[in-house]
């Protein structure tokens, strides 16, 4: 799923941790505790799937007895409700106990890949693509940045460690567009650079200055079509600051590469998704 084994095995670990801690009290109570159970998980709203190999994996974790058949594949559109997206198989206490877990992830992921899509398909045909930022759940970059995929979306740099966008507190700390560059580009010359420009000048300097992208801070769409028009092709464009489904079209016709928009991730609406016991 594009995202390390290792990776989700955490990020479950720590979930499965925190909903179950020493078990799950009620079923213990109630289900004897070779009852199987079989179970289906249903989105009951419109959207984009994301997430359903991290179901597979919260079962496979907590219980490798219980089977999960998927009926659906992350980007699959969810157009009519309610759709069936996997079933569920095994221990019902098992089948019970990885619920919430699995909603839980599987819910907000579908909410991400469904933000994104909204915003994909609002530039459809511009070329210019959506691209995500750092703004994420803690603990879940890795599966927020796949969800961005899954709805057609592209991905930033994952940290600060993979590229490196110098932006306006980097340029008053450093001094400036040239000196933040020329001093980047002597320490880590094999990295995507990208600077985050304000004004003209800056502009200027980052051209001048060989920057693989610039980055247009909260201009309006008119100041981003004469940005594009100057830099005519030496660098990718950005387009960042302000952007909503209302303008997100208009910025996308200045001509603008990419629009980073960190609402597809930090505000996105959880999916309605539930389990139901056949």
């Amino acid at each position: 799923m594009g995202v390390a084994s290792e990776q989700i095995h955490g990020i479950i670990a720590l979930a499965l941790e925190e909903d179950l801690g020493a078990g799950d009290v009620t079923s213990i109570a109630t289900i004897p505790a070779d009852l199987p159970a079989t179970a289906t998980i249903v989105a009951k709203a419109p959207g984009v799937v994301a997430g359903l190999p991290v179901v597979e994996a919260v079962f496979a974790q907590l219980d490798p007895s219980v089977s999960v058949t998927l009926l659906a594949a992350d980007g699959d559109r969810i157009a009519q409700t309610p759709m069936e997206l996997a079933r569920i198989e095994g221990p019902a206490r098992s089948v019970l106990g990885g619920e919430r877990t699995a909603l839980n992830i599987l819910g907000h992921l579908c909410g991400v890949a469904t933000a994104t899509r909204a915003y994909v398909d609002r530039v459809e045909g511009t070329g210019a693509r959506i691209l995500d930022t750092r703004k994420t759940l803690p603990g879940l970059r890795v599966l927020d940045k796949y969800a961005v995929i899954c709805g057609g979306g592209v991905n930033h740099r994952v940290g600060l460690y993979d590229a490196i966008l110098i932006k306006d507190n980097h340029l008053r700390v450093a001094g400036g567009v040239r000196p933040a560059v020329e001093s980047a580009r002597a320490l880590y010359p094999a990295l995507n650079l990208t600077v985050e420009v304000e004004h003209e000048d800056q502009l200027n300097d980052a051209i001048q200055c060989g920057a693989q992208r610039i980055m247009l801070d909260n201009m309006s769409p008119d100041r981003m079509r004469a940005a594009v028009e100057l830099i005519a092709g030496r660098a990718e464009v950005e387009a960042s600051g302000g952007i909503t489904l209302g303008n997100v079209r208009e910025v996308a016709e200045t001509g603008v590469d990419v629009i980073s928009i960190g609402a597809i991730t930090h505000s996105a609406k959880w999916l309605d998704v539930s389990l139901e016991v056949q």
